[in-house]
């Protein structure tokens, strides 16, 4: 298991914003036994594919330096001048496979974690010169793991390679015998068999190293608890001061709701549990408007604010639960509820414009409240 510097273990898993950060310093998975398996390939497709036109240049190019004139060679003005030419033409001719080979190069690197470009990596920094921290690279775990792979590979190629060479050893010696365009041919087409089976040792060892590197770039990322915690607290906050913080604007929209209680027509209670505070707004859409509700000790106090107001309070247990649980602040109660608090509404403003005296108090024990809104 990873630990850090101090020893403690690495056992979380990188958070989105450490896989980030790391990004942008340029540590991410990279495969190099990847870009050369691609890298071989690319050189395979491009000489079989150029290889006559590389042939045909390269065999114009030896003729005609074989057969440079006597004065050419002894002016050094002139034989740059030839030796321009020739070098010029010699470019040309392999343009096209550098063209493959530095395209395969850049995306094949990009096939594991994508195309990323670090200002951050290539930075000059002290560190970097640091001869200790050089040394724990190459002899700590992950530089005699490389050594490991390196030997292994080289082992594996260069068999390949040699038995290769073995196999096609009476052809090799023949080419001397043959005539020079078509030894050039066939020496090309063993070049290219040679680089095949090369590329399918390197096949094995890209299985390999492409799953060790990125198990390797993750358990660097890994994070202890306590990195985790302090990430999501300078990210989300501390949790105990986003609780104050929530406590306050708790607070605060309690102090405003209890502000409006005073403007209630009709505070609706289950005697000690549920409070609601309605106000009939001739003005708007004409439906009741909840004002302020709660339970328990808010339903108290909003109770308490209410007698001192003189505020019309009336036990409904059934409509007060029903107006609780279906209505915000700030919202019209809804149209399933109209009858009975219109039956509330028109008791109060009797009792309001002296139509009725207090002590006349009608049955609102059975007041049609749908059963969907029912608590």
């Amino acid at each position: 298991m990873a630990e850090n510097e101090d020893g403690h273990d690495k056992s979380e898993d990188p958070t989105d914003k450490k896989k980030s950060e790391s990004r942008k310093k340029g540590q991410i998975a990279r495969s190099k036994e990847l870009t050369t398996l691609f890298m071989l390939l690319a050189s395979i497709i491009g000489i079989m594919y150029f290889s006559g036109d590389m042939i045909e240049v390269i065999t114009k190019i030896m003729k005609n330096n074989f057969s440079i004139e006597r004065n050419t060679l002894f002016e050094s003005e002139q034989l740059f001048i030839h030796f321009k030419g020739e070098l010029a033409a010699m470019i040309y001719a392999l343009l096209p496979l550098f063209i493959i080979m530095l395209s395969t190069a850049i995306f094949s690197g990009a096939l594991l974690g994508g195309f990323n470009f670090s200002a951050e990596s290539i930075t000059p920094t002290l560190s970097k010169l640091n001869p200790i921290k050089g040394l724990k690279k190459i002899f700590g775990t992950n530089g005699v793991i490389e050594l490991i792979k390196s030997i292994l590979k080289i082992m594996l190629m260069g068999g390949v390679a040699v038995f290769f060479l073995w196999q096609a050893k009476n052809e090799i010696y023949g080419l001397s015998e043959e005539p020079f365009p078509g030894a050039f041919i066939h020496a090309m087409e063993l070049i290219s068999w040679q680089f095949l089976l090369v590329s399918l040792a390197m096949i094995v060892v890209a299985l390999i190293d492409v799953p060790y590197q990125v198990w390797s770039n993750t358990r660097q990322l890994k994070m202890t608890k306590q990195e985790v915690k302090d990430e999501s607290k300078n990210t989300d906050g501390n949790p105990e001061i986003k609780g104050r913080i929530r406590q306050k604007q708790q607070e605060i929209a309690q102090q405003r709701m209890m502000a409006d209680v005073p403007k209630a027509d009709v505070i609706i209670t289950n005697p000690t549990h549920y409070a609601v505070a309605l106000q009939y707004d001739t003005e708007g859409s004409g439906a009741p408007v909840m004002l302020a509700k709660g339970v328990d000790l808010v339903a108290l106090q909003i109770r308490n604010v209410a007698q001192a107001s003189d505020v019309a309070i009336m036990e409904i247990p059934p409509l007060s639960r029903a107006i609780y649980h279906s209505v915000e602040i700030g919202q019209e109660i809804p149209a399933g509820l109209y009858v009975a608090v219109a039956q509330v509404l028109a008791y109060i403003f009797q009792l309001k414009n002296g139509d009725i005296e207090q002590s006349t108090k009608p049955d609102m024990s059975d007041l049609p409240i749908p059963d969907e809104y029912k608590r």
